[in-house]
């Protein structure tokens, strides 16, 4: 299924109570797919936006947005409602982005040890009408800082489960987090 345009608009909504959740993800254990299609539409906008946010790549991101909503559709049986269904969607997402950097054999272009002689481009001082830029700027972090600041500050996973995620101490995780956001901090100056 082709990410729909207005999928921004679909993501979850305040009239989006657990029950009806809860009650679309056991129609889908059951083999409804139009149940997993509602679920689909309601959530493809925040995981899209995950997987963009982690790859800096709209194709790519596009590409393991799919693939997250194809996995969650296999494994739905696995869902145990522990956490909500949006939350496990997320963490089968952040999987898949982290196995294609790891199949694709993305590594960091800069060494954890040459954090103090890593800059990245500055973004051009916006007008009063663009406005920051933040999303350029965190496109243009290194992987492994952009993936930390994505996964702490933005999707709110603490420093143990992202260093279980990405296979790092949680001291590595809290260092790349100070690096992303002194990186931004220095991006987004004006």
């Amino acid at each position: 299924m082709p990410i729909p345009e207005e999928a921004g608009v679909l993501a979850i909504t305040a009239q989006d109570s657990s029950s009806q959740i809860a009650g679309l993800v056991n129609r889908a254990v059951e083999g409804d797919f139009s149940a997993y299609e509602r679920l689909y539409h309601r959530h493809v906008g925040r995981i899209f936006a995950l997987c963009l946010r982690m790859t800096a790549d709209p194709a790519t991101a596009e590409d393991l947005t799919q693939q997250a909503f194809i996995r969650g559709w296999e494994r739905l049986d696995t869902f145990r409602g522990e956490s909500q269904f949006a939350a496990w969607l997320r963490r089968i997402a952040v999987n898949i982005v982290l196995s294609d950097r790891r199949s694709r054999g993305r590594r960091p272009e800069h060494p954890v040890e040459d954090v103090e002689t890593v800059t990245i481009e500055r973004v051009a001082r916006p007008t009063a009408s663009e406005g920051i830029d933040l999303e350029r700027a965190i496109a243009e972090l290194p992987p492994r800082a952009r993936a930390v600041f994505v996964l702490h500050d933005v999707e709110g996973y603490k420093h143990d489960e992202i260093a279980t995620l990405l296979d790092i101490a949680a001291g590595t995780s809290k260092t790349q987090l100070h690096r992303a956001r002194r990186l931004l901090r220095e991006a987004l100056k004006p």
